[in-house]
C-alpha cells in the first residue's frame, strides 16, 4: 500500500475503500469480508472514499470496535482478520485486513439465513450451488474427485485404463495402483475420479460435443457427434475428431519434405487433456465441447479460474498451478499424458511456437467467463482472404531456408541456439542435398506432429533400437535439419527452417 498525493494506492489486488463505516447497513461491508475469506484475502480501507481520495474517520477506535464486535456477529466461522490504523497528514484510515481462510465456506449471518460470498474481479458476489460446494471441499480440505462413493469397485473394471498404462509407459499394470491412485478408496469403494476411469463410466457430465461448423461461426454443422465415455475415451475420441476435420499441407524442401499443419497436434492434445482435468465436475449439464471452425479451434469446458481471476488478463507464465481435480491429474500423469509440474498454458503456445510455418499473433489464446474457459488455436494456413494456398506457405518457408541456407558456414551463427542446445556439438557437414532417407523422414514428421517426442518414443513408433533412432538423429544434426533444445526430458526438437 502507498499513498501519493493524498491518494491510496493499494498494492493488493482485492481491496474496498469506505468513505465511513456503515453502521445500519453492515451487509454492505461484511460480505466483502466473507468474499475475501473465502477467496484470496484482502483489505477494506476506511476513510477513504471511491477515488482513492483519504478523507479520515472521525473516531477510529469506536469503529475498529464496530467492526471487530460486528464481525464476530455476524460472520461463521469467524475469519482471521487484523486492524490496522494508517495516519498520514492528520487524517486517519483503517485498514481491515482479511486473511484467506481454511475453513470455509465463511457465512454472513443474518434473520436466520447464512450466505457466502466470493470476490470475484473487484466485485463481491453471492456464491452459487457449485461455488458453494468448491468452499465446503476446500473447508474439509477434500476435493471433488478424491471423495468415496458408495459403488463397490469389485463391480466395475478397469480394463481400459490398465491398456492405456502398459501402452504408455511400458510397464505392467498392477491392480494395487487403483489404491494408489486415488480411484478405490481401502474398503474397496469407488472415489468420484474411480467413477470417471471404470470401463463403463455413467457419470453424466463425462461428455463431449463435438462439431465442425461451416464457416466462422455457429451456423450450419458439417458435422456433430457426442461422446459419454471414461476420460481415457474421451480424449482419444476428441482427437480423433479434431484429427478428422483438421488439414495438412506439406512444402518440398532440398532434401526432405516438410509437413506444414493448420494446428499442433501435440498442443491441441494438450489443450484438450486441460479440459479434461480442470473442468468442474459438479457442474450438472456441463461437458467439453469442441468447436471446429474455418480459421481456429476453440475448446470449452465447466469452470473458470480457482481464483476468480480472468486468465485472459494474467500473464500465463507466471499463473500458478492450482488443480481442481488432483486425482484426475494425478492419473493423467502417471499414464504420460501431462508433466506433474503443471505448465499447460505455455506449452500450448511453445509447441505452436515451433510449427514451420507459425506467424506472430497466431499464438493460443485463452479466455474465461463466468462459469467457462476457452482455448483457442488458430489455423497457421488461414488469412483475413481465407485458406492460404500450399504454395504461398511453401514460398515464405522456401524463401526463409535460401535467406539463411543449411550449409557449412551458417550452422551457429545463423541459427543462435541457447546455452542446453546440442547444436555445437554436431557441426553440419558439406553435401547435405542427398535426400534423406524413409527412417529419417518418418523422424522429421513425429517432430513436427510433437516436438516434445522422446527418443524412446520414436524408437518404439519406428520399431526400431534406441541405438537406430539415435544414429538417425545424429544425421539430422550433422545435416543441419534437426536441433534439440532443453534438456532430454522437458526439450523440444525444432526442425531448422528459420534462423
Amino acid at each position: 500500500m502507498q499513498i501519493h498525493n493524498n491518494t491510496l494506492i493499494a498494492e493488493c489486488s482485492a481491496y474496498d475503500f469506505k468513505e465511513m463505516l456503515e453502521r445500519k447497513k453492515v451487509k454492505s461491508w461484511l460480505k466483502s469480508v466473507s468474499a475475501f475469506a473465502n477467496t484470496d484475502g484482502g483489505s477494506l480501507f476506511y476513510g477513504v472514499n471511491d477515488d482513492g481520495i483519504i478523507v479520515g474517520l472521525e473516531n477510529p477506535q469506536a469503529d475498529a470496535d464496530f467492526i471487530s464486535e460486528t464481525i464476530k456477529a455476524r460472520l461463521d466461522p469467524v475469519p482471521e482478520i487484523q486492524l490496522i490504523p494508517i495516519e498520514h497528514e492528520g487524517h486517519t484510515l483503517l485498514e481491515v485486513k482479511v486473511k484467506s481462510g481454511t475453513l470455509t465456506p465463511y457465512y454472513y449471518y443474518q434473520d436466520g439465513t447464512r450466505t457466502a460470498y466470493m470476490r470475484i474481479g473487484n466485485e463481491s458476489v453471492e456464491c452459487n450451488s457449485q461455488q458453494l460446494l468448491s468452499l465446503v471441499l476446500k473447508g474439509t480440505h477434500m476435493t471433488w474427485d478424491s471423495l468415496p462413493t458408495q459403488v463397490d469397485a469389485s463391480k466395475h473394471s478397469f480394463i481400459i485404463l490398465a491398456n492405456t498404462f502398459r501402452e504408455q509407459t511400458h510397464q505392467e499394470w498392477n491392480d494395487k495402483y487403483l489404491e494408489s491412485f486415488g480411484l478405490v478408496t481401502s474398503d474397496g469403494k469407488l472415489t468420484n475420479a474411480g467413477l470417471l476411469f471404470v470401463d463403463n463410466c455413467t457419470v453424466f457430465q463425462s461428455r463431449i460435443f463435438c462439431t465442425r461448423w461451416t464457416g466462422l461461426y455457429k451456423d450450419d454443422a458439417i458435422s456433430s457427434v457426442e461422446h459419454r465415455a471414461n476420460l481415457v475415451l474421451l480424449l482419444k475420441y476428441g482427437m480423433d475428431f479434431i484429427k478428422n476435420y483438421t488439414m495438412s499441407g506439406w512444402v518440398k524442401m532440398p532434401n526432405y519434405r516438410l509437413n506444414l499443419p493448420d494446428y499442433s497436434d501435440r498442443a491441441i492434445f494438450e489443450g484438450l487433456v486441460n479440459h479434461l482435468i480442470h473442468r468442474d465436475y459438479t457442474i450438472m449439464g456441463g461437458e467439453v465441447h469442441i468447436d471446429i471452425y474455418d480459421d481456429r479451434v476453440e475448446l470449452v469446458s465447466p469452470g473458470a479460474m480457482l481464483d476468480g481471476t480472468q486468465i485472459q488478463n494474467r500473464d500465463i507464465y507466471k499463473v500458478p498451478s492450482m488443480r481442481r481435480n488432483p486425482v484426475i491429474a494425478d492419473v493423467f500423469t502417471q499414464l504420460d499424458y501431462m508433466e506433474k509440474r503443471g505448465s499447460g498454458l505455455r506449452k500450448m503456445r511453445e509447441l505452436t511456437e515451433k510449427l514451420p510455418n507459425f506467424l506472430q499473433g497466431k499464438e493460443p489464446q485463452y479466455q474465461t467467463e463466468a462459469t467457462s474457459f476457452y482455448t483457442t488455436f488458430y489455423n497457421l494456413n488461414w488469412n483475413e482472404n481465407g485458406r492460404i494456398p500450399v504454395e504461398e506457405v511453401a514460398n515464405r518457408v522456401n524463401s526463409t531456408l535460401e535467406k539463411y541456407p543449411v550449409n557449412e558456414e551458417s550452422s551457429v551463427e545463423k541459427y543462435p541456439v541457447n546455452e542446453n542446445s546440442t547444436l555445437e556439438k554436431y557441426p553440419v557437414k558439406r553435401n547435405t542435398n542427398k535426400p534423406v532417407g524413409r527412417t529419417a523422414q518418418r523422424i522429421i514428421d513425429m517432430v513436427i506432429s510433437n516436438p516434445m517426442i522422446t527418443r524412446e518414443k520414436m524408437a518404439d513408433e519406428l520399431g526400431i533400437s534406441l541405438d537406430g533412432v539415435k544414429k538417425q538423429i545424429k544425421n539430422l544434426r550433422e545435416r543441419g535439419i534437426l536441433i534439440h533444445e532443453g534438456s532430454d526430458k522437458s526439450g523440444y526438437w525444432r526442425i531448422i527452417v528459420k534462423p
